[in-house]
Formats: structure tokens, sequence, C-alpha cells
């Protein structure tokens, strides 16, 4: 078994401020550090740290060389990252004092992948393997149609939000991972309510009140709370949960296990500044986890 994902690899360039900008002004910022990012990126390393064999279908320019490098460091199989023409996607990265954060994308080569070569990437996975896709790279259709026909389980983190692309690619989906905004907009952009999305499982995440999965076939749902903590930055929590949900369901976790395996992981990694590189291990959730309170 084995987890595929088509992601963007981002470098990430961190400001801290005391607070984020309004229109017009100008910070001074606190402190200033690059990591390597995308939600592509996150998501792997995170899939990866939770245990799971995680291989990467990406691009990223020659100055991306030491993301490439950074990403196989992490865990992760990056015999299917191209280095392209175009430059390297980045982002730049603003986070207050209260852990909040406003970011800026530039795509790049992220938007430049070629979908015989994600179709090469996928050609010996089978029944087996599971395909992450979001929305910061090109091939996302032709991925999910073409993991859909190998009989890959699909999942798809419809952000950043996009109703047209998501509406593109969900019909090849098996379970759709979206925030409690993008699920309103989505409804909202087709016209339908949450019980009639095209796909067979939907998890909203809530922030701060947890996460809930519906099985829309059999009209059921469950439940499973956020962990309290401080946070220090924000950035890439989603991501944790994303990759660490697809890496306990993958290894044949109910929902609501890997729910919690997940919630416990993105509670931590909140705790901590940056992104790919702060996501934590599977050993520091599982003791952070044994440490709650029973249920």
């Amino acid at each position: 078994m084995a987890i595929y994902n088509l992601g963007s690899i981002n470098a990430d360039h961190f400001y801290r401020l005391a607070h984020l900008p309004q229109p017009g002004e100008t910070l001074a910022a606190q402190s200033y550090a690059l990591g390597l990012g995308g939600k592509g990126a996150n998501q792997s390393v995170a899939a990866a740290r939770a245990g799971a064999e995680v291989r990467h279908i990406g691009a990223v320019g020659a100055d991306g060389r030491w993301m490439a490098a950074r990403l196989a460091g992490l865990g992760v199989d990056c015999g299917a990252v191209f280095e392209l023409a175009e430059p390297s996607g980045h982002a730049i990265i603003q986070v207050d004092e209260a852990g909040e954060n406003a970011i800026v994308l530039y795509p790049g080569a992220n938007r430049a992948i070629a979908g015989e070569d994600v179709r090469r990437a996928l050609a010996g996975a089978g029944p087996e393997d599971w395909l992450i896709l979001q929305n910061e790279t090109s091939a996302q259709v032709e991925a999910a149609r073409f993991a859909q026909e190998q009989g890959l389980f699909v999942v798809y983190s419809a952000a950043p939000f996009e109703a047209e692309a998501a509406h593109a690619v969900m019909r090849y989906v098996s379970l759709l991972i979206l925030n409690e905004v993008e699920a309103g907009q989505l409804c909202s952009a087709l016209g339908v309510t949450l019980a009639d999305l095209p796909v067979p499982h939907v998890l909203v995440t809530l922030g701060s009140r947890g996460a809930v999965w519906h099985d829309l076939g059999a009209g059921a749902e469950v439940r499973v709370p956020a962990f309290p903590v401080k946070p220090v930055d924000t950035t890439a929590a989603g991501d944790t949960f994303a990759g660490y949900l697809v890496a306990g369901l993958a290894e044949g976790l109910s929902p609501a296990a890997a729910m919690r395996l997940a919630a416990g992981a993105a509670a931590l990694k909140v705790t901590r500044a940056g992104t790919a590189d702060a996501i934590p291990a599977r050993d520091e959730v599982n003791a952070f986890l044994a440490a709650q309170p029973s249920e």
C-alpha cells in the first residue's frame, strides 16, 4: 500500500509580525525564516511522519532542488518530482502574535505539471493504493480520473478553494475534505446541500470545534473534537490533519480513530512555528494522545 500525492512544493518565507498589516500599512517584521512548504509537500510530510509510504508527484524549478532534497529527507519518495524550466512555487507567510496568518502564493512550477507525467507516475499504482490531491497544481482532473480507473481511493482537499476546480474533479473522488467555509461555498456554488454532493464521503473540519465525517451513502456522521492548545502558528494545521487522516485510514483505522489521530497531530503542529519541518512524528502524536483525558 502506498499513498501517492499530486501536490505543490513551495518555498515558504515566514515573517513574524505584531499584527497582520492593514491596507496601506507598512510593518517591520520581528523575524524571518525560510522553510519547505506547499499544501502538497505538507500533506506528504504529514502522511510520511505518520508512518505511511508516500510517493510525491510534483515539480520544482532549478531553484527548488533543495526543497526536493528536504522532502526526501523527511521520508517522502521524490522519484516523480520533476525539475522544470519555470521557477519554483513560493509563499509569503505573515504570522501575528496570536498565531493567525495571511499568505500570498506564487504557483510557479506547480502549475506546469504535465498530465502525461502524472499518468506515468501512477502507472504502477493499484487498488490498495491512495491518491491525494489539492488545488495548487495542474493536472488534477487527469490524475483523479486515471487513479479512479486504476482503482485507487482518491482524496481531494478542496483548498485553496475554487468552485469550478472542485466541481471538475469531484466525480472521481472517494473522500472530499473541506473546512466549514469551503463546504458552504461549494454547496452554494452548486446549488445543493452537503448531503447532495456527488461523493461517497465528505470530511468537514470545524477549527477549534473539531471535525465531522459524513458518510453520504449511509447518511451517517462521525464527530471528533479538537484538542485545546495554545497556538503559536496555525499554518499547515489543516495539511497536517489531512495527511495524518489519510495515513490512518490507509493503515486500516476507522474514520473516528483516524480523525482523532489527525486532530492530535494538528494540535501539536499549531504549537510550533513553521510548516513541513514543524509537523510532528507519529510517536510524538501517540504520546500526546495518551496524555489526554479519557472520553
